[in-house]
């Protein structure tokens, strides 16, 4: 197939585009700059000039395509709202161009709110939640049962780990502790996350583009339940920093912004995607790269 992959050059869309090309998928790329077009060729993708909020781009895009992955997102939480809305309209752009025919498309979304301090499988809907207006999987939805399009979506687990995270949540962490001294976790530490490497998300992305079924979700979960104590635990020893509990009011200065994110419980199955897809996590946990030289240097 010829796959045009928003997101195309980020952590998650980089391992996308690998592993459609080693399947012998031909990949278009969403590029925003030069340096992005000539990463794309590099890998053996071809560049298609444009951006999440350049809708024309996203129209020609799709039209050129027999299928659509949506990894592309605006990370900047300090203007969350408004990256949400560009994330939902560019979905909705790329959706009325499908309407109708018989082409895969994938949106990115998440499991860290789907189904809060209990196991969150792929067959939960999500409440609404004002604090997490991300609502890519919901258009996806609507999208498949009333423009006939094969929409699904990809949940990814709030920690995917591995080799050039910059940008997510884990290096947040790392970042803060570097900066306060501490490697902290709230109260006892108990609340989970779930986890997955980037390179098996990526296998996922691929086995769901093939299988071609609208409407369903599925799970990037490698690892169904990791205590943020743990997590926090092994930042300090990385780090030679204490790890220390800090009071729900205290976490509130001490994280900031990622506060929220910082006491989400959420732990998650893939039992249902793994079932249906044959898709089995081989990489390694977050742990062992947190141990290992993946994020701090030794």
């Amino acid at each position: 197939m010829r796959v045009f992959v928003t997101g195309a050059t980020g952590f998650v869309g980089t391992a996308v585009v690998k592993e459609l090309l080693a399947a012998g998928h031909q990949v278009l790329g969403l590029a925003r700059s030069d340096a992005s077009a000539k990463k794309l060729i590099a890998a053996g993708a071809t560049p298609h000039q444009g951006d999440l909020e350049d809708l024309d781009s996203l129209k020609s895009g799709a039209k050129q395509a027999d299928a659509v992955i949506h990894t592309g997102f605006i990370h900047d939480f300090t203007r969350f709202k408004e990256v949400c809305d560009v994330d939902s309209k560019a979905i909705d752009t790329i959706a009325a161009v499908l309407k109708g025919s018989n082409r895969p498309f994938l949106v990115t979304s998440g499991t860290a709110l789907v189904s809060p301090g209990k196991l969150a499988i792929e067959t939960i809907t999500p409440p609404f939640n004002p604090a997490w207006p991300r609502a890519s999987e919901k258009i996806a939805d609507k999208a498949a049962a009333e423009l006939g399009v094969k929409a699904s979506s990809i949940r990814l687990s709030p920690s995917v780990h591995g080799e050039g995270d910059l940008h997510g949540f884990v290096p947040i962490l790392i970042n803060i502790a570097r900066q306060k001294g501490v490697s902290a976790y709230i109260g006892e530490g108990g609340n989970r996350w779930n986890a997955v490497h980037r390179l098996d998300a990526a296998h996922l992305y691929r086995l769901a583009l093939e299988k071609g079924e609208g409407g369903v979700h599925f799970h990037a979960v490698g690892e169904e339940s990791i205590t943020f104590k743990s997590i926090a635990e092994a930042i300090g020893k990385k780090l030679n920093i204490p790890v220390v509990s800090k009071s729900p009011e205290e976490a509130a200065e001490h994280f900031g912004w990622f506060a929220n994110f910082a006491a989400v419980d959420c732990p998650a199955s893939s039992q249902i995607t793994q079932e249906r897809l044959n898709w089995h996590p081989t990489h390694s946990t977050l742990l062992a790269d947190l141990a290992g030289n993946v994020y701090i240097q030794s």
